[in-house]
């Protein structure tokens, strides 16, 4: 059985740093291409960052330069460093893994930036 669980969200100030773990269990991250999803009151779940099987990267742009996605193979874990937050980042952060044969998401996390 396939799990993600996200964590490292809270309430930080406009300008501060957060980095959210997404750890899995019952697959393997490297395998496929991971996801760092992102939705706020009112509006749709949006793509935030993705990382390749190969290791390569790809962001949104309003957060390219600011966020980083990467990967632990050791722990089976995905990162996402998020550096010089903005009010409008506030939402809940969801990790994703498509197997093909199944499309995984953990629970979410919540990120407040406040002004």
């Amino acid at each position: 059985q396939v799990q993600l669980v996200e964590s490292g969200g809270g309430l930080v100030q406009a300008g501060g740093s957060l980095r959210l773990s997404c750890a899995v269990s019952g697959s393997i991250v490297r395998s496929t291409t991971m996801g760092w999803y992102r939705q706020a009151p009112g509006k749709q779940r949006e793509l935030v960052a993705v990382i390749t099987s190969g290791g390569s990267t790809n962001y949104a742009d309003s957060v390219r330069g600011r966020f980083t996605i990467s990967r632990v193979n050791a722990k089976n874990t995905v990162y996402l460093q998020m550096n010089s937050l903005k009010p409008e980042d506030t939402a809940v952060y969801y990790c994703n893994q498509n197997l093909g044969v199944g499309n995984y998401w953990g629970q979410g996390t919540q990120v407040t930036v406040s002004s």
